[in-house]
């Protein structure tokens, strides 16, 4: 252990022996929270950083703050399909406050625990410096410029050059802010470290090492103490150590008796206290968090916690997976992490990056297990990403904060760093990281597993030849698997696989001869490429294994660790990738969808790792289009003993969950008819659970709800609102997407809208309105400093969008006190069906009406003579979703997947759309001039041969316009293009066979010295 080694002239063996002293709770540290009223502009101007300039124009923000996801999406977004269509840019911070004479004889920091990215930092004028990586911890100590009064700090962020991540990404100031203010000698940032190398029942050894730091110019007589306080908040003063200048660390090592261990059940936390005194005087103080656990990790069996055999069931998550983009709060995180715990997971992988310390503090509370992961790449893997831009140079500090920030987590029971990359700089992290911390050991997602401790392995490990073949001579765990695709409430029964089905996968038979289901967000035809459809909830649509047959193998190989899916949440970004890019905004790989929806498959999961009974049908059983008598296959997740299903009250039999699987659902091939199905689940004979489903008719009326999230860590309540289109008789109608209208008093302030649509491109911080997705749809509210005031007006203009199940139209307008006080409706609705004002032309509401096809209904809610919302709603034959039939199931059968020239980055050409036949919106047109096209794809399967077909027309006769091809900057040949006969009317295609590495591939076309031809697209298969 290199601590003891370094530090053994040092060490101190005692005993502590718990007492019932009540905790002394001065503390000479002070801790600021500096989250409020900064102020904030996009754009640039070195004058910003400035102590005095005008920033009246500026916004008055709080932090955790995210301008790109505030600013919502757009086709130009500069993150790309990447970042789901969201902008970069440059943005500033100002916050001005006041200091006391005195404050130049303490040590003061401004700590930041996250910035996105290359942030610069100025107070009162002075550069204070520039981090680069947007996803670490760092802090300024700024004394020696604090003046008497007011002073100001700046922050300059820097997001110019994009796309700079391969998913979503924050921008700004998008975690908390503190400023530390404590003595000249106090503790040295990040250097209280807490392990415990040994536990048995009656003991476990503590080992504790910390460094002073002194900004004075003479050191103090001083000395140390710690103590100890138990989880019942019992404290023991264990030791006064004198220390000085020579040797300014201590390590000691101490046992506690019967030791409270922290594990999943009971995850019990100690708090070190360690002081720096002056005789009777603190000088600084920290309390620290710790838990007694220890863990294990061995090849043949897996993982072990306190000597206990753990089969990890984990999500890997992206933090920026869900409702608010990047800015996440305390309150936020821990209800995102409670649907995660609720669906019966143990452990998260903190993905490709790391959280904020908020996180891990829930995390440790809450008993989940992370594997905490610091990097995506160490080089270059989106365009202009941190492994392009400063990997080389900071990933050393950036490791060394990073550990020395988290290793006092108990939660954290494997370090991550890398995932889908290589490179010789392999061993050096891993070894920096033992460095840091001799207790744990080193991982990866797919990233030189020959150099790791514990062998992480992302979609390699779905494959059925992996498992024929995998002979491991260190532990091993999924990273990522499995990788199925779902759409909350979106059903075929064809089984999908992203590339076709391979041997080397198992298989995933299809549930019908023939597909059954129809309905899709928009006519197959208007699709811009064969990826842009949704994905089946009956775990039949995946890259290369169902969830199903992942779990089985996780579960009963006793080498197999465990598995991490991909993912938990949805999350924004990889809009391409997946599903084709725009209008696609997100990646749909989650268990629960960005708005905190659960997706079927949620269920299955608690089937399998949650022991409260549940049961779960699917599909559900509206579905207007389905001819009487269709063969429907009905399931039903459940960890009970037995199944019995209903329909209209007749038993359709019973039918035991298994452990195979293909047998984990219960399941039955149902006749449709309308009514209710009904599913009762058994145990020794008793029922413990039912689900139903009951057809419903168009929707007439909202089901409002909503929870409040106790504020905590500094911020205020949030409360979440749930909206449910529902028929006459309170039956969700899973197809309603009607807009819900919101109007929120002075006291309440919008965080999002969000309804889990994957196409659905409305500002979801900015509008009034959200309309529902498959019936559902939610706003997330923070309460502001008039919480008595917490009022919201909620309105709609609801049917059947299309007019297929009723033309009747009614209008609702609901008034909410969000504090639970009954509230008085004395809301007046107007409208019109002509298209004309309501507010002049319009007749009071009063009951239901009809309308015919293409009519769009006005209407304005109004509450005493004051216009509180506008509305406006379309129905039509040509509204709702598109409903086809088995001639529009797949147009794009047979073709590849499409990248367009438009879309990409190039130069030398402009985006043309004056010509014929061309795909898309457009091509790029090069005016027979220099130039080139660059294409990014995204290959999380294989490294293998991909077949590129360009599309391209020209009429240079003389000419056949030689341009170079290169893939991931690797020379492929020189193509030449013969001419079409026309610039912008005939086209042909030329194919290349080409290797795609894992992970990021840019593909390069650059002309030779002589004309270009204009490109309008490559095919990839």
């Amino acid at each position: 252990m290199h601590n003891q080694e370094l530090f053994k002239s040092k060490i101190l063996y005692f005993t502590i022996v718990i007492s019932c002293i009540p905790a002394l709770l001065f503390s000479s540290r002070l801790e600021i929270n500096f989250n409020a009223n900064w102020k904030f502009k996009r754009g640039d101007n070195p004058t910003y950083k400035n102590v005095v300039i005008d920033d009246t124009d500026w916004r008055i923000v709080s932090v955790p703050h995210d301008w790109s996801f505030e600013e919502g999406i757009s086709k130009s977004g500069t993150q790309g399909q990447s970042g789901g269509y969201h902008d970069g840019g440059i943005g500033w911070y100002r916050k001005t406050f006041e200091m006391e004479a005195n404050s130049k004889e303490k040590a003061i920091y401004i700590e930041f625990d996250g910035v996105y990215m290359n942030s610069e930092v100025w107070f009162n004028g002075h550069y204070l410096g520039k981090r680069p990586y947007g996803y670490i911890s760092f802090r300024y100590e700024i004394s020696k410029y604090v003046k008497e009064g007011q002073n100001t700090l700046a922050v300059r962020v820097d997001n110019s050059k994009e796309p700079s991540a391969r998913w979503y990404h924050p921008c700004g100031i998008y975690a908390p802010v503190r400023m530390i203010v404590t003595n000249k000698l106090h503790f040295a940032p990040n250097s209280v470290a807490v392990r415990t190398p040994k536990i048995t029942k009656d003991s476990a050894v503590v080992n504790i090492d910390f460094k002073l730091l002194n900004l004075a110019d003479k050191w103090p007589d001083t000395y140390t103490t710690l103590a100890v306080i138990s989880p019942d908040g019992k404290e023991l003063l264990t030791l006064n150590k004198e220390i000085n200048s020579s040797e300014p660390y201590v390590n000691v090592f101490f046992s506690v008796k019967q030791p409270e261990l922290w594990d999943l059940e009971s995850p019990k936390l100690y708090t070190l206290i360690t002081r720096i005194k002056n005789g009777e005087v603190v000088l600084d103080e920290i309390h620290t968090k710790f838990g007694i656990r220890e863990i294990d990790w061995k090849t043949e069996t897996g993982f072990y916690l306190n000597g206990k055999n753990i089969k990890l069931k984990g999500v890997s998550e992206h933090y920026e997976g869900g409702p608010v983009g990047g800015a996440w709060t305390k309150p936020l995180l821990r209800w995102k992490i409670n649907l995660l715990k609720n669906m019966g997971i143990n452990a998260i992988r903190v993905t490709v990056k790391p959280f904020p310390p908020m996180f891990y503090e829930l995390c440790n509370e809450m008993g989940i297990l992370l594997i905490d992961e610091i990097f995506d790449g160490w080089s270059k893997k989106a365009l202009y990403d941190y492994g392009q831009q400063a990997f080389d140079e900071w990933w050393e500090r950036d490791v060394e904060e990073w550990v020395t920030r988290d290793r006092n987590h108990p939660s954290i029971i494997l370090w991550g760093v890398g995932n889908e990359t290589d490179g010789e700089v392999a061993p050096r992290l891993v070894d920096l990281v033992h460095k840091l911390d001799p207790s744990r050991m080193v991982t990866s997602g797919t990233a030189n597993p020959e150099d790791m401790d514990v062998i992480g392995i992302n979609g390699g490990s779905e494959r059925k030849t992996f498992f024929e073949t995998a002979n491991f001579k260190k532990p091993f765990l999924s990273t990522e698997a499995p990788h199925t695709w779902q759409t909350r409430g979106y059903y075929r029964t064809q089984s999908w696989f992203r590339d076709g089905f391979n041997p080397r996968y198992y298989e995933l038979p299809n549930l019908t001869e023939k597909e059954i289901f129809f309905d899709q967000w928009a006519a197959p035809l208007k699709w811009n490429n064969r990826k842009q459809h949704f994905n089946s909830s009956y775990d039949n649509a995946t890259v290369r294994i169902s969830a199903r047959k992942s779990w089985e193998l996780a579960r009963d190989l006793p080498w197999y660790s465990g598995q991490f899916r991909w993912s938990g949440f949805d999350y924004y970004g990889e809009a391409e990738l997946a599903h084709g890019g725009w209008p696609f905004r997100l990646f749909m790989g989650g268990i629960i969808d960005v708005a905190g929806f659960e997706k079927d498959l949620f269920y299955f999961y608690q089937s399998q790792w949650t022991e409260k009974p549940i049961a779960h049908i699917l599909p559900h059983w509206t579905h207007p289009h389905m001819p009487k008598g269709t063969l429907v296959p009905v399931w039903v997740y459940s960890n009970a003993d037995e199944v019995e299903l209903f329909l209209n009250g007749r038993s359709l039999g019973k039918d035991k969950p298994g452990t195979v699987w293909n047998e984990m659902q219960c399941e039955w091939l149902v006749p449709y008819e309308e009514g209710k199905l009904e599913a009762i689940a058994y145990q020794g004979g008793r029922q413990v659970a039912k689900d139903e489903m009951v057809t419903a008719g168009a929707p007439s009326q909202l089901r409002n709800s909503y929870e409040r999230l106790i504020g905590e860590g500094g911020f205020e309540d949030y409360f979440i609102i749930t909206t449910e289109g529902v028929d006459s008789n309170h039956n969700l109608y899973p197809y309603a997407e009607n807009r819900i209208y919101y109007h929120f008093d002075d006291s309440i302030r919008l965080v999002s809208l969000e309804n889990g649509d994957p196409v659905d491109s409305v500002n979801q911080v900015k509008s009034k309105y959200r309309k529902m997705f498959m019936g559902k749809s939610r706003a997330f509210l923070q309460s502001t400093n008039k919480p008595e005031n917490a009022m919201v007006t909620m309105a709609a203009i609801l049917g059947d969008k299309s007019l297929f199940k009723s033309n009747k139209i009614a209008i609702v307008a609901e008034r909410i006190n969000l504090n639970g006080e009954k509230v008085a409706n004395r809301l007046n609705i107007k409208y019109t069906i002509s298209g004309k004002d309501p507010i002049t032309e319009g007749q009071n509401y009063i009951k239901p009406f009809e309308v015919t096809d293409k009519t769009t209904v006005r209407a304005v809610i109004i509450e005493n003579g004051k216009v509180l919302l506008s509305l406006t709603e379309t129905f039509g034959k040509e509204e709702g979703f598109f409903i086809g039939d088995e001639k529009t199931v797949n147009p794009w059968k047979g073709r590849g997947y499409a990248l367009q020239a438009e879309d990409a980055t190039f130069d030398g050409a402009i985006k043309q759309t004056i010509g014929k036949d061309y795909r898309g919106e457009g091509f790029l047109d090069f005016n027979g001039n220099e130039g080139y096209v660059k294409w990014f794809q995204e290959n999380d399967g294989d490294a293998e041969e991909y077949i590129l077909t360009f599309r391209y027309a020209h009429n240079f006769e003389n000419s056949k316009c030689p341009m170079t091809l290169k893939v991931n900057d690797k020379m492929i040949k020189v193509i030449e293009f013969e001419p079409t006969g026309s610039l912008n009317e005939v086209w042909n295609s030329i194919t290349v066979k080409v290797p795609f590495q894992v992970g990021s591939n840019y593909i390069e076309l650059k002309s030779t010295g002589s004309k270009s031809p204009n490109i309008d697209l490559v095919t990839i298969e």
